[in-house]
C-alpha cells in the first residue's frame, strides 16, 4: 500500500525575509495559495484581483486532486505531491471543503500510463464489479475531493487571518505595481502582461447535479464519447465535461450539457433522475507547460506562476512553495 504523507503543520510561519512586501497579481486558487504561503513565511502581501473569488475560473472547477492536462511531468509530480500533502492535512478540517474519497480512473488502453501515482493512497485495479457499465479496466484509489464553493472562502479567509491585504482592480501594466516583488498568478491573463503568447484558453463546461448518495468519484478520460467525470461533493454532483482548446465563450451550450449528461448517466445509472441543479463554463489557464520562474521587473524579483491548465488546484501548494522559495 501507499504511504500515506504526514501533514506539516499548517499554520507554522517558514523562515523567509520577513519585511519585504510582495505583491501578488491573481486572485484565483494559485494566486491566493502564494498569498496566503508568502504570509506565512514573513512577508507583507497584497493581493490584486480583477474578480471575486467567486467569479474566478477556480470557482468552476469540479475539484478533484487529478494533474490534468499539466506539464512538464517531473516538475507536476513535485508540485502534486505537495499539494496533495497539504490536502491530506485539510481534510481533517470541515471547514475547507476538502475531503479524501475513493474513486475510480478509468481505463481503455491495454497499458494505461500511471505517471501521476507516486504517493497516491489506497492505489490497486479496479474489481469487475467497481467498474461502470462498458469499461474494460481501472484503477482504485483514495484522492482529495475540493468543494469550491467551500474551499475558497476558507482560503481567502485564510489569508485575510494571515494579513494579506486584497484590493480590486485590473492591472494594466506590472511596472504600476508597488511592492519589493511581484508574483505574476492571473491565470490566462497573465501572459498578456509579460508578452508571453504561449497560453490559450481550454474550455471546460460541467453541470451539477442533485448527490442520489453517491460517495465515489469517477474519472473516465479516454471516454469514446469524449472527457467524462462524476465527482460527488455532498449535495450536489459535478458532472463534466470538455477540454476544447481556443475557445473563448463562457456560455454553457444547452447540446454540449446533454452530451455530458448521457455520458455521466450511462457510467453512473444512478443519476438518471437527478435533477439539475446549476451549470457552468470556466476556462482553464492552457499553455505547453506551467511557467514557474523568476526574472527581473525594473530591478525588482518577477515571479511567474501560471498556465496551469486543469490542474491549478492539483497543484497550488506545491507551486506556492516554490513561489516563496523564488521570493527568497
Amino acid at each position: 500500500g501507499a504511504v500515506r504523507p504526514q501533514p506539516r503543520n499548517l499554520t507554522a510561519r517558514h523562515d523567509g525575509d520577513p519585511g519585504s512586501r510582495v505583491a501578488v497579481v491573481g486572485g484565483g486558487v494559485i494566486g491566493l495559495t502564494c498569498a496566503l504561503e508568502l504570509a506565512r513565511a514573513g512577508h507583507t502581501v497584497r493581493v490584486h484581483t480583477a474578480d471575486d473569488v467567486r467569479s474566478t475560473t477556480s470557482a468552476v472547477a469540479a475539484a478533484l486532486w487529478f494533474p490534468y492536462r499539466a506539464a512538464p511531468a517531473d516538475a507536476v509530480l513535485r508540485w502534486g505531491a505537495g499539494s496533495l500533502e497539504v490536502f491530506t492535512a485539510l481534510a481533517a478540517d470541515d471547514a475547507t471543503g476538502v475531503v479524501l474519497r475513493a474513486g475510480t480512473v478509468v481505463h481503455r488502453t491495454q497499458e494505461p500510463d500511471l505517471w501521476w501515482t507516486p504517493g497516491i493512497a489506497g492505489l490497486r485495479p479496479a474489481t469487475a464489479g467497481e467498474l461502470p457499465p462498458g469499461a474494460p479496466a481501472g484503477t482504485r484509489c483514495t484522492l482529495p475531493v475540493i468543494d469550491m464553493g467551500r474551499y475558497l472562502p476558507w482560503l481567502a479567509g485564510a489569508c485575510r487571518a494571515a494579513g494579506v491585504e486584497s484590493v480590486t482592480s485590473t492591472v494594466a501594466r506590472l511596472s504600476e505595481v508597488a511592492g519589493d516583488a511581484v508574483v505574476l498568478a492571473a491565470g490566462l491573463r497573465s501572459g498578456a502582461l509579460v508578452g508571453d503568447a504561449s497560453g490559450m484558453p481550454v474550455q471546460g463546461q460541467v453541470v451539477r447535479l442533485g448527490n442520489p448518495g453517491l460517495l465515489d468519484w469517477l474519472l473516465d478520460e479516454d471516454n469514446p464519447a469524449g472527457l467524462t467525470y462524476v465527482v460527488p461533493r455532498g449535495d450536489d454532483v459535478v458532472c463534466g465535461g470538455t477540454a476544447i482548446e481556443g475557445a473563448p465563450g463562457i456560455d454553457p451550450d444547452p447540446a454540449v450539457e446533454t452530451a455530458i449528461l448521457d455520458r455521466a448517466r450511462a457510467l453512473v445509472p444512478a443519476l438518471r433522475d437527478a435533477p439539475v441543479l446549476s451549470r457552468a463554463v470556466g476556462l482553464r489557464p492552457g499553455r505547453p507547460t506551467v511557467r514557474l520562474d523568476r526574472s527581473d521587473l525594473d530591478g525588482r524579483p518577477l515571479i511567474c506562476c501560471y498556465g496551469h491548465g486543469g490542474a491549478g488546484v492539483t497543484l497550488s501548494w506545491g507551486c506556492a512553495a516554490d513561489v516563496v522559495a523564488l521570493v527568497r
